[in-house]
């Protein structure tokens, strides 16, 4: 399967919050972990020993529901775009 050029520039713009040296806002960082997880169709639980942090993991999540992969794709983009370019 061909990447689209969302795919490439998904991938990169997660290549840069992976490598991101500067702390992360936890809003900000809830909201990433939603759209990627949408972006990879991947809805396990999430695996965090504390269960406060699965409940702020599980809201998220719960908030971009019914995001499409495509659209979660877009607003992780622009979400590091705003925030931390």
């Amino acid at each position: 399967m061909k990447k689209t050029n969302l795919h490439v520039e998904f991938e990169e713009t997660v290549a840069l919050v992976n490598n991101f040296t500067e702390p992360i806002p936890a809003d900000v960082l809830l909201k990433l972990y939603a759209y990627y997880k949408i972006a990879n169709a991947n809805f396990e639980n999430p695996g965090s020993k504390t269960p406060l942090i699965n409940a702020f993991k599980a809201n998220a999540l719960f908030q971009a529901k019914n995001m499409s992969k495509k659209k979660a794709m877009q607003a992780y983009i622009e979400l590091v775009t705003k925030e931390l370019k």
